[in-house]
């Protein structure tokens, strides 16, 4: 029988090996506790596969990192791949072992590929709340280190990748400059 409440704990475990902390927590294991946040206020009714996927977003993510491909836009978006890649095999892995069949360990894998972005309800449902996550943890020290004029273009990709739902819920939650805040307008 599928024990969803086993597999979190064995994607927690495996998180929880991360060698970089964030407020004194490995960051993986901060990182999957902040997107199960996230989805449980975005979407209280996801299905189990959906709330695995959503914890398991960054899965081992620092046994790949990112120094270890090239430089530049190529370099990040193979980089990307692979670790949707990985997160996919090692989550499914997980559920396996948790007790889920194939037909829900392959589902997971096209969730965390984002295979159907803005097509899958699902999919996009993951993109949203991953987006909200970025938004809300991790935008602000990530735009610190980023030159002030690439601040504006990093808020559009993200808009972009978000449902028209989500992009007006940012707007509702978040206090954002006007001149951020346009990229959420429909």
């Amino acid at each position: 029988m599928a024990d969803l409440t086993q597999a979190i704990a064995l994607i927690d475990a495996a998180n929880a090996a991360d060698p970089t902390l964030e407020e004194g927590v490995p960051a993986a294991l901060l990182y999957g506790q902040r997107m199960t946040a996230e989805l449980e206020r975005l979407f209280p009714e996801a299905s189990a596969v959906l709330r695995i996927a959503a914890r398991g977003q960054h899965v081992e993510r620092w046994l790949l990192p990112r120094s270890a491909w090239p430089e530049g836009k190529p370099g990040y978006l193979a980089w990307r791949r692979e670790q949707g890649r990985r997160h996919a095999e090692r989550v499914a892995g997980i559920m396996a072992e948790a007790g889920f069949g194939p037909e829900d360990c392959a589902r997971v894998g096209v969730l965390l590929r984002k295979e159907g972005i803005k097509r899958d309800a699902e999919v996009q449902a993951l993109e949203d709340v991953i987006c909200f996550t970025f938004l809300r943890w991790y935008f602000a020290p990530f735009a610190a280190t980023r030159p002030q004029e690439e601040i504006p273009g990093i808020v559009e990709k993200t808009a972009r990748k978000m449902s028209a739902e989500a992009r007006a819920r940012v707007l509702a939650e978040f206090d954002l400059p006007e001149d951020l805040a346009a990229a959420f307008h429909d």
